[in-house]
């Protein structure tokens, strides 16, 4: 079991979400942090800006809206996105996420992969 992980978002460093490069993401927390933990990060989508739809077979994903409107496309399905709104994602389901507001919408979000006889 490793030590305990204590990170500090203001020195935690910016990178670019595969989806749409845009967009911004700080990492808080990597594979191997926590068992079955795929990554713990926060992305920040300016006025506009999506983040293309697409699925994983192998992982959940749990988002958690800190700031900001838009909407998250699930299955073609729309689903509107406001602070304190939490919204789980299953392995294979397609989603999109969407600033649809004015001010920039802030999502903190997690993974957790799916054991391989599950996946």
């Amino acid at each position: 079991m490793s030590a305990m992980k204590y990170v500090d978002l203001k020195q935690t460093p910016i990178s670019n979400v595969s989806h749409n490069p845009e967009i911004k993401k700080q990492v808080m927390l990597n594979p191997g942090d926590i068992p079955n933990l795929v990554y713990f990060s926060q992305a920040r989508f300016k006025p506009g800006h999506v983040a293309a739809g697409h699925s994983h077979q192998d992982m959940s994903e749990v988002f958690f809206v800190e700031q900001g409107l838009g909407t998250m496309m699930i299955n073609d399905r729309p689903h509107p996105l406001s602070p304190g709104v939490c919204v789980a994602v299953h392995p294979g389901d397609t989603h999109e996420v969407k600033n649809t507001g004015t001010e920039d919408l802030l999502l903190t979000y997690f993974a957790v992969e799916m054991p391989p006889d599950e996946a």
